[in-house]
């Protein structure tokens, strides 16, 4: 069953956020993800959520898209973005 990352991100530190964006796209196809959404414009349809940056990642299953988040090439990249970006994180199992 497909496994979906979804992210709202606010970024802090521009510069420092293109470093963790250079990084991220060779560790989610590494381990078999793909983008759906990477900050595209957002549109509230109901509720008080003010969205900031919105990706949305695709894995195979729950395990994958783990084994991507605690991968050596994630870490890096979470490392990069420590100072540069506010983040509200959650994997969902898709339907």
């Amino acid at each position: 069953m497909p496994a979906y990352i979804i992210a709202d991100v606010k970024v802090t530190d521009t510069a420092a956020y293109e470093r963790y964006k250079a990084l991220t796209p060779n560790a989610i196809t590494k381990n078999g993800g793909r983008f759906l959404a990477r900050g595209g414009q957002t549109e509230v349809l109901e509720g008080g959520w003010q969205p900031n940056r919105v990706v949305i990642l695709e894995f195979p299953d729950m395990a994958t898209a783990r084994a991507f988040y605690d991968s050596p090439e994630y870490r890096e990249a979470r490392e990069a973005r420590k100072d540069a970006a506010d983040f509200k994180m959650i994997l969902v199992e898709g339907a």
